[in-house]
């Protein structure tokens, strides 16, 4: 029984982590998508810079969830998309000197591997905080989504940070379908007790 207890009175404090988490990384990316169809769309210095800011912020978010939830030792998932994200900024930053095929080839590497590590982490929290199909769902079309930027740096149309932008938008959805559902499981969760109480009561 205290072992039960204490599973029980963990949860809603690992879900009110990662719910603040979800809608923190919703509000970013939604800005992050915002400004690349207005501001940077017709300012290559400040594309280029979001370009290189949008990978920097995927690892740091992955470090301080990491941090947060038992540390990074024990979410190897999440300190390898940390590693990978890190190594993604770099390389986009390197990239940019090459023209955006070449960012598009190298943000197409990074949300394969990055959207197989997001993943898995959704995978394993399955069975701790619930609600994290949309998180596995958002995993596998990164992966296909990396794909198509491969396929898409190969080609010759004009490439800019607006194709970058639908990524980064779906993934906002994602975080925001995860956040809201966290929300209602928890919300419908902590009416149990009460109603539960009040069935007894009526007995």
């Amino acid at each position: 029984m205290p072992g039960h207890m204490s599973d029980q009175s963990r949860a809603p404090s690992s879900n009110d982590w990662l719910r603040s988490y979800y809608y923190l990384r919703f509000a970013v990316s939604a800005a992050w998508v915002a400004a690349a169809f207005t501001i940077a769309k017709s300012s290559p210095p400040v594309a280029a810079a979001m370009l290189v800011a949008y990978p920097a912020w995927d690892a740091l978010a992955n470090y301080i969830d990491a941090r947060r939830t038992g540390g990074l030792g024990r979410n190897r998932s999440q300190l390898l998309n940390f590693a990978v994200s890190i190594a993604a900024a770099i390389a986009v930053a390197i990239a940019l000197g090459h023209g955006m095929n070449a960012v598009l080839s190298v943000y197409g590497v990074w949300a394969v591997v990055a959207g197989v590590f997001q993943l898995l982490t959704a995978v394993r929290r399955w069975k701790t905080n619930g609600a994290q199909w949309a998180m596995i769902l958002s995993g596998a079309q990164s992966a296909l989504a990396g794909l198509f930027f491969v396929k898409m740096a190969g080609g010759t149309q004009v490439i800019g940070i607006v194709n970058v932008a639908p990524y980064a938008a779906f993934g906002a959805f994602y975080f925001l379908v995860s956040a809201l559902w966290l929300s209602v499981g928890d919300a419908l969760r902590k009416s149990r007790p009460a109603a539960s109480r009040g069935n007894s009561g009526k007995m």
